[in-house]
């Protein structure tokens, strides 16, 4: 009484394989298989970019102050020239 058996599990998928046909269900078998695909692809790119950004901000913490400067300055510089053109 506290579980379901092997025989009511067989009349089940009768039941389901009697209402929706074997070609519907191997569809949605195959529909179901390729979006977990998808899902784990996305979360292996998602590990992948957040890795990358982490090493990323790993090197600008391991610059040096001066080049940190030196990079601001270019970036300064850049914004007059387009400010001045525009």
């Amino acid at each position: 009484m506290g579980g379901i058996g092997i025989w009511q599990l067989i009349i089940v998928a009768v039941i389901v394989i009697l209402l929706f046909g074997t070609k519907k269900l191997r569809n949605l078998g195959g529909d179901l298989g390729s979006a977990i695909k998808g899902f784990k692809n996305a979360v292996s790119d998602d590990k992948e970019s957040s890795a990358s950004t982490e090493k990323t901000s790993e090197a600008l913490a391991d610059s040096s102050p001066e080049q940190n400067k030196a990079q601001k300055n270019t970036a300064d510089t850049t914004k007059n020239t387009e400010n001045h053109q525009a």
